[in-house]
């Protein structure tokens, strides 16, 4: 066993509230969080003025999307179409970048070809270096409905859990469902109804019935609703929150995945993008905000994720740029490293090993040069990244 002691940093362990003096280890053949033993390790590390924090998960990622549109993207922006050898170099490219930049674990919330779940296999494996993976495969979509292009085609409550069942065959560990229509299709708007309650259930309850999750792209407030009664344990987006809907998921326990990088990334390109987009991204940016802000105040969970692969919202910075707009939304400092860590940690299922720096847990962290608590910034500035223990290079 290779033991590494690292001393004097500020460390936010994930369930602190503030950075504190702590010596930790970590055994770098495991890949995990030790306990500091009285022997001497195999190599000290002194992080004297440093801050170190849980690896940031992102809950709300499309791996194999290309933001730029350089190889491919959403259909609805970009005519090129791509096959899996194609997508599975950007998949691994995105991995790579979000990885550099501190986030140590993600969820995939609609991919193709399987390419999310076959890579988080070879990620468990330690096959590939890369961001653990909660893959959820092609997202569940009414025959043309929002997100069809990394979607499939279900309707119907037995072909909705048929569909379900098929992911979970193939290695989803989270199902997404679409409740609503959105910002970057053409045709529809975030208040539409697209998949019913009902079908919803059905989906979720497979999901549940194997201890997974289960996610909804939900924008409208009808449809935020909508998902909540079908018993989804997330919220993604959630741009026209009631004060129904907010009770709602205080009562369900459903967390909230705002996703603010998404329209925020729209709006800063209005010439490269289509008129459509930007009119409709514009439009909602404001109670997008509003919304996060008010249910940050009530009390909902929150787990951090970007939507990261959709127009211009990239996964170099991303992640970090998100905590800085939920703060701006309303979240304190501390929320918002939460959202980061335990909250999102938990709302994966993977908190019994991950998103705490803890003994037996994976060994992801971060080192940074400030206190994100006094400046969320911060988490933006320069970081070295560990990953099992191991130092990404």
């Amino acid at each position: 066993m290779t033991t590494i002691l690292f001393k004097n940093a500020k460390v936010f362990t994930g369930k602190n509230t503030d950075f504190e003096a702590i010596d930790f280890a970590v055994d770098t053949e495991s890949g995990r969080f030790i306990n500091q033993e009285t022997k001497a390790a195999d190599k000290v590390i002194d992080l004297k003025g440093k801050y170190v924090m849980p690896g940031l998960i992102n809950a709300h990622t499309h791996i194999v999307l290309d933001p730029f549109f350089k190889i491919g993207g959403l259909s609805s922006v970009n005519a090129v179409k791509t096959g899996a050898v194609v997508n599975t170099y950007i998949a691994v490219d995105n991995l790579n970048k979000l990885l550099k930049n501190g986030v140590t674990y993600i969820r995939d919330v609609g991919s193709s070809d399987n390419i999310d779940l076959q890579l988080s296999n070879l990620e468990k494996e330690n096959k590939i270096t890369a961001p653990g993976i909660i893959g959820s495969g092609p997202a569940l979509v009414m025959t043309g409905g929002h997100g069809v292009e990394l979607g499939l085609e279900s309707d119907g409550v037995d072909e909705l859990r048929k569909n379900a069942r098929t992911n979970i065959k193939n290695g989803a560990r989270n199902i997404k469902l679409m409740a609503t229509g959105g910002v970057s299709i053409d045709g529809e708007t975030p208040h539409d109804i697209q998949l019913s309650v009902d079908e919803m259930r059905a989906a979720v309850d497979e999901a549940h019935h194997k201890g997974y999750t289960a996610c909804a792209h939900a924008q409208g407030t009808e449809g935020i609703k909508n998902a909540i009664r079908a018993g989804v344990d997330s919220i993604e987006h959630g741009i026209y929150l009631d004060d129904e809907a907010i009770q709602m998921m205080l009562e369900n326990d459903t967390y909230l995945v705002p996703t603010l990088m998404a329209p925020w990334a729209i709006n800063q390109h209005p010439d490269k993008l289509p008129d459509f987009m930007v009119k409709k991204s514009l439009a909602v940016q404001e109670a997008h905000i509003v919304s996060i802000g008010k249910a940050a105040k009530a009390g909902v969970k929150i787990a951090m994720g970007t939507d990261s692969g959709t127009a211009y919202n990239d996964f170099e910075n991303g992640s970090s740029e998100e905590l800085e707009h939920m703060v701006e939304a309303g979240l304190t400092p501390l929320q918002a490293l939460q959202s980061a860590s335990v909250n999102a940690a938990e709302l994966l299922k993977i908190d019994d090993y991950a998103g705490s720096i803890e003994a037996d847990k994976l060994a992801d962290f971060i080192i940074i040069e400030e206190n994100p608590l006094e400046n969320i910034k911060a988490v933006q500035g320069d970081k070295i990244v560990y990953k099992k223990g191991k130092k990404v290079e």
